[in-house]
């Protein structure tokens, strides 16, 4: 049933994401007001709503490039520790925060590969530099990947020489060879033309049917009634409303999610 946003106990053991009361301001912007959400295994929330309405500054917060004022995170059961510092919310342990980021593959509207390295470098440097890995085992898992995303051929080739999807792809296999517990996507499409906004989409549809837990901050409403599990509707820096996909889009939602919908449908 579609309701006014709850939120249940907290169960670790099966919870990879748990998010609570979670507020963040820019100066006299409160742009998250008191933001709660679950992320069971396998998950695959959409979250949906207006520009402005804090759904990158969410998914920013969850991996800390941005850093909450308020409210608590658990990834994979694991509680990310803050302490004040002048009066402002700073992370306990850097070492936490760099195995934390681990954790959380990102995908950002912008690619963000490094443009001086080729395709299997940019796939390679987290296992090898982070994780510390083999190198040679490295390679072959992310030539594996690649082939995954379909662009395997392109391993060789620098960010400039591929099409925008082929390096939305690549970016994708580049946070996946970190072997995330949770992908957290932020308008993955939005920076692509039309014609290529579906071979993205065909990746993170297969990745749903193999169980990655997953938050896609989208405008895709296909996507998101057909491949999600959640629908998240942020508005004004809170949860409006969340259900399952087919209960919000047959209307059975607030109002401002019905009118939301009725701006994309023309």
């Amino acid at each position: 049933m579609v309701h006014e946003h709850s939120i249940e106990p907290a169960t670790a053991t099966v919870n990879r994401l748990s998010v609570r009361n979670i507020r963040k301001k820019f100066g006299s912007l409160e742009v998250l007001r008191g933001i709660s959400l679950e992320a069971h295994d396998g998950d695959v929330i959409s979250i949906l709503g207006s520009s402005g309405s804090g759904k990158s500054t969410f998914l920013r917060c969850i991996n800390l490039l941005e850093i909450a004022d308020d409210g608590e995170i658990w990834v994979d059961g694991e509680h990310i520790n803050m302490i004040k510092k002048h009066g402002r919310n700073v992370p306990a342990s850097s070492k936490q925060v760099d195995h934390i980021r681990a954790e959380l593959g990102m995908v950002f509207q912008s690619f963000n590969l490094w443009s001086h390295m080729t395709i299997l470098q940019n796939v390679i440097e987290g296992p090898v530099h982070v994780l510390k890995r083999p190198r040679a085992e490295c390679i072959a898992e992310a030539e594996a990947l690649l082939e995954k995303v379909g662009i395997a051929e392109k391993r060789h080739a620098y960010p400039a020489h591929l099409s925008g999807g082929q390096q939305q792809r690549a970016a994708i296999a580049r946070s996946l060879a970190m072997k995330p517990k949770v992908m957290l996507f932020d308008e993955p499409t939005s920076a692509l033309d039309p014609e290529l906004v579906g071979e993205v989409l065909r990746v993170m549809r297969s990745l749903a049917e193999e169980g990655m837990t997953m938050l896609v901050v989208t405008h895709e409403m296909n996507f998101a009634r057909d491949v999600s599990n959640r629908v998240v509707f942020m508005r004004e820096g809170q949860i409006d409303c969340t259900g399952a996909p087919a209960e919000m889009f047959s209307g059975e939602s607030s109002p401002a999610f019905r009118q939301f919908i009725g701006n994309f449908r023309g």
